[in-house]
């Protein structure tokens, strides 16, 4: 099993950096899935971001889908990605399958409140 160093604050290097990134745990992997709230929810809600849940309405702002807009369906915590309807790449034998996004691409519009916990955390 492979351990994370306790001691380890920060590093100029992108290597180390990517290096910490994918040796985390799972519990620090969870909370990195975040992305930055539009501008009407940063002033409603007083943060900058938060995490990415399903049911949240996000905008595509980087890579070959930017700009476009959708529901996230599902969220993978070891890659950090988020799969957002509408955002399909058609496969060889003409099946479509939804696209990984990494969530720091992503800009979150609209929240899925059905948690009521979700916003009380940040405040």
């Amino acid at each position: 099993m492979k351990k994370i160093s306790k001691t380890w604050k920060a590093s100029k290097s992108p290597r180390k950096q990517r290096k910490f990134l994918f040796n985390a745990p799972l519990h620090l992997k969870n909370k990195m899935v975040c992305s930055h709230l539009s501008e009407e929810l940063r002033k409603k809600y007083n943060t900058r971001g938060i995490r990415v849940r399903t049911g949240d309405k996000v905008k595509v702002l980087r890579g070959q889908f930017k700009g476009k807009t959708g529901k996230v369906e599902k969220i993978n915590t070891l890659k950090a990605k988020a799969y957002v309807t509408g955002i399909e790449v058609v496969k060889r034998d003409g099946s479509k399958a939804l696209y990984p996004i990494h969530s720091s691409n992503l800009l979150i519009t609209d929240l899925n409140l059905s948690d009521k916990k979700r916003i009380e955390v940040k405040k």
